[in-house]
């Protein structure tokens, strides 16, 4: 648990290249995203990080609808990504940059085939009434959503025939 309460930190190792980690993160979302959390009605079938500063984050359900999540703050590949996330206590999307908060994620290559994620969920207070629980759902909430993530990024094959 993060010292400041406004914040969820999470370290995670992979055994995988500093590309394939960043790469499998931002391009294969929806493969490792878990399939009840969508913020529409109906099940997303992708969920897309545009790959710019300023892009778009959002999810696509099964009618070709788009529902989004936030916005593309920093786009450094393969070391830095921040994302706002502008989904409320109530996970209903809000517009104002200032009631969002950010996800961060450093990915630091600590061999050929290692790398140390360092991912901060952070401003959470920014969400208003209700933030503390949130922060607490999201700490417990993290851990699962980022399990995922590391299992597919170690099943799928790196390009070049890595892994």
């Amino acid at each position: 648990m993060s010292a400041n309460p406004s914040e969820v930190r999470k370290t995670l190792t992979l055994q995988c290249s500093q590309e394939h980690a960043f790469r499998v993160f931002t391009e294969r979302m929806g493969n490792w995203w878990p399939a009840t959390h969508h913020t529409g009605a109906l099940p997303f079938r992708d969920i897309v990080i545009e790959k710019q500063t300023g892009g778009r984050w959002y999810e696509i359900d099964v009618r070709e609808q788009k529902g989004d999540w936030g916005h593309v703050l920093a786009w450094e590949p393969p070391h830095r990504l921040v994302l706002s996330w502008h989904l409320d206590t109530e996970f209903i999307y809000r517009t104002e940059l200032d009631r969002a908060s950010e996800l961060e994620l450093r990915f630091i290559a600590e061999g050929p085939r290692q790398t140390r994620v360092e991912f901060v969920h952070s401003h959470i207070d920014r969400h208003g009434k209700g933030h503390e629980a949130l922060r607490d759902q999201l700490d417990n909430g993290w851990v699962s959503v980022l399990d995922a993530y590391i299992a597919l990024a170690h099943s799928v094959p790196e390009a070049g025939g890595g892994q």
